[in-house]
């Protein structure tokens, strides 16, 4: 479920804390995405006519299958890195929460059945998706997968969500990727939402700060789950009649749930009973997630051929030529995201200042000097980030850089000689990537 309405309240309050981007925009990036949500995603989209779902010849399910193979390659061929997150134990503030989605499920399995009795094509659809349920057996089968396609899997020890945020939070990964908003109120620094989105649906990818939501909302981090608390979320009930906007105004008036609950109109409003809020915060604060120093280190390999073929071809029934297709995409890719991002070979530092001479200037000299620094001005472009430098096959363009910065880089350039950016130059006027092959923008 995530947060009720927080999308919204956020474009509303807060809207430079979102921006849409693209999806190659991501390419080297280290993403860690919530296993279990991208699951139900292709249970609900791929392959499925009306009731029905994709299976193999024992009709046993492969929509997860097909979904997670297709889905995986097409994030692997953008030069992304992919880390998958899958649940552990849920907490037991969590238990309720469950149990309300299995009762609706179980209601959504009798509309589907009357609606396949009246021959209701579009409930047919509609209750469908809502018997829709990640079972077991689903996860082990991506798991599987993954691992078989060379890509990292990381099991929680419980909220999936919760983990990613922590590996973000770590600099494990650049981003989380889910559909839940409350990637935000773990803490996840950058969140995104829409990466996992079919092509078809041509949805631009959704990328949140939390820094930038504190900043609009004008909150603390402790404010803003109290807030989300309040608007509606997995752990406990929210109080009847008071919306994201409302939640949002009563934090800023009062700083705390506390502090609501102590001034609030118990006559026009009713606290559920048994509201756990102060459970429910500790969770959001304090989850069970892996400890930063025994994170275990992520790493991308070389897809196993033969037990990728095994396991969807021979176990599963999918066209060997089409998984043989995608094998080689994923060796291709692999290649491709090794090339890294180029701000990962480059840093910008500030040039030595020269030592300024003892001497006192006259007047006219001084005013010689103002006037050859505004025209060193006028000639120089200032630099302010890294996309200033482009990629053309294995060249570079160079805007011209302004004389007060050098550049030094970390590592070698791939595809280039081997000819590395000079670390030091004591010539300031010059462009220290003159020992590459460049050409000037």
């Amino acid at each position: 479920m995530g947060i009720k309405g927080l999308t919204k309240l956020l474009a509303d309050n807060a809207p430079s804390c979102m921006k849409e981007t693209k999806f190659e925009g991501y390419f080297g990036r280290k993403i860690a995405i919530d296993a279990s949500m991208s699951i139900y995603q292709f249970l609900i989209v791929v392959g499925r006519t009306g009731s029905d779902m994709l299976t193999n010849e024992a009709g046993d399910v492969t929509s997860h299958l097909q979904g997670m193979f297709t889905r995986t390659i097409r994030i692997l061929e953008a030069g992304i890195k992919p880390v998958y997150v899958f649940d552990g134990k849920p907490p037991d503030l969590k238990k309720e929460e469950l149990a309300k989605r299995y009762a609706r499920r179980d209601d959504a399995a009798q509309g589907l059945v009357e609606a396949v009795e009246a021959g209701d094509q579009v409930d047919i659809e509609k209750f469908s998706k809502r018997t829709v349920k990640v079972t077991k057996q689903h996860n082990e089968d991506c798991r599987k997968l993954l691992r078989l396609m060379g890509v990292p899997v990381v099991e929680a020890p419980s909220e999936a969500e919760a983990e990613c945020a922590a590996l973000c939070k770590a600099d494990k990964v650049f981003a989380v990727a889910s559909e839940d908003m409350d990637s935000l109120t773990f803490g996840s620094p950058v969140f995104l939402r829409h990466l996992m989105e079919p092509v078809a649906r041509k949805l631009p990818v959704m990328e949140f700060s939390t820094a930038k939501v504190l900043e609009g909302l004008e909150l603390t981090m402790d404010q803003f789950i109290d807030m989300c608390i309040l608007c509606g979320c997995d752990y406990c009930d929210s109080i009847k009649g008071i919306g994201p906007q409302s939640a949002l105004k009563l934090i800023r008036q009062h700083g705390s749930l506390e502090q609501i609950l102590e001034n609030l109109n118990k006559s026009k409003y009713q606290i559920p009973e048994n509201w756990n809020y102060k459970e429910a915060r500790r969770l959001f604060k304090e989850p069970l997630v892996t400890p930063a120093e025994e994170m275990p280190e992520l790493k991308w390999v070389a897809p196993d051929e033969e037990g990728l073929k095994k396991f969807l071809v021979d176990e599963n029934g999918f066209n060997l030529e089409r998984i043989s297709k995608g094998i080689e995409k994923i060796k291709s890719a692999k290649n491709k995201s090794s090339q890294g991002r180029l701000e990962s070979f480059f840093q910008l530092s500030a040039a030595p200042k020269r030592k300024e001479p003892d001497t006192k200037e006259t007047p006219a000299q001084k005013k010689a000097k103002g006037k050859a620094a505004e025209k060193a001005k006028d000639d120089s472009v200032e630099i302010v980030k890294i996309h200033h430098i482009i990629m053309v096959g294995t060249r570079i363009a160079v805007i011209r850089v302004p004389v007060e910065l050098v550049f030094t880089a970390s590592a070698t350039l791939p595809h280039d000689s081997g000819t590395a950016v000079p670390q030091n130059s004591s010539d300031t006027n010059a462009c220290s990537l003159n020992s590459l092959p460049c050409c000037e923008a």
